[in-house]
């Protein structure tokens, strides 16, 4: 018995597979376009109720640090260093949310990972 092919599919594998590369290339070109956007943005986080407000690149560096006068207690180094870390370690947290949330948006909820 032979398979019979309906009238209406031309049998598009070519086509198909076309298409799927100008799918995958339109992705791939926001997804580059979406790096570029979060590089070039700050984000801010803020720890001790705002006593230490660091602002990170979108990279990740580190492009300021701010302390109010009070929370620099030389007999209490340690809290000072803890604030810092929670600043810096928020503001990462903030660029790799946002950066999962709009790739999610370009992707449909796919995960890939190692993009960023």
């Amino acid at each position: 018995m032979k398979a019979r092919i309906p009238k209406n599919v031309n049998g598009g594998g070519a086509q198909n597979m076309n298409q799927m590369i100008k799918q995958a290339q339109k992705m791939q070109d926001q997804i580059t376009e979406l790096q570029d956007d979060i590089e070039s943005r700050d984000f801010s986080a803020t720890a001790g109720g705002g006593a230490v407000e660091v602002v990170l690149t979108g990279k990740k560096t580190i492009k300021s640090l701010t302390l109010k006068p009070e929370v620099v207690d030389p007999e209490d180094i340690e809290m000072l260093q803890d604030l810092i870390i929670s600043a810096v370690n928020e503001a990462v947290n903030n660029i790799e949310t946002t950066t999962e949330t709009e790739m999610s948006k370009i992707t449909g909820g796919v995960s890939l990972p190692g993009l960023f």
